[in-house]
């Protein structure tokens, strides 16, 4: 009988260790400890590529903004993003805006990609 307590004493150790890793991946990742990506190109309305456009990123808790200066392919990327923040993303050009467009907090992809038109003119 004894030897019978001690399987399900094991038993039991192993389910709780389990448990609380689960657990411990999940809080990790509800803390924005993962982080998230947000990649796009900055283009005209024939979808070329504006190089030299300036890509804005605002966190709408702090409005702390981060700028990136796209090369001549006009793709941006912004690693490590806070997944429980809300943010605004937009690119100038020559002095023209894209529209802004928001990463929800609630938008579960770990990787979210956003091309931002701007009618370059000429």
């Amino acid at each position: 009988m004894k030897k019978h307590q001690v399987v399900w004493f094991a038993v039991l150790v192993i389910v709780l260790a389990a448990a609380a890793s689960f657990a411990s991946a999940a809080y990790s990742k509800e803390k924005g400890d993962t982080g998230r990506l947000l990649t796009g190109k900055v283009i005209d309305h024939q979808d070329n590529p504006l190089p030299s456009s300036v890509v804005y990123l605002s966190n709408t808790r702090t409005r702390a903004v981060k700028t990136y200066i796209v090369g001549a392919d006009g793709i941006y990327r912004f690693p490590a993003l806070s997944l429980n923040v809300d943010y605004e993303v937009y690119a100038q050009y020559n002095g023209r805006k894209s529209d802004t467009k928001t990463v929800s907090q609630f938008d579960n992809r770990q990787t979210v990609n956003i091309n931002l038109k701007i009618d370059a003119g000429k």
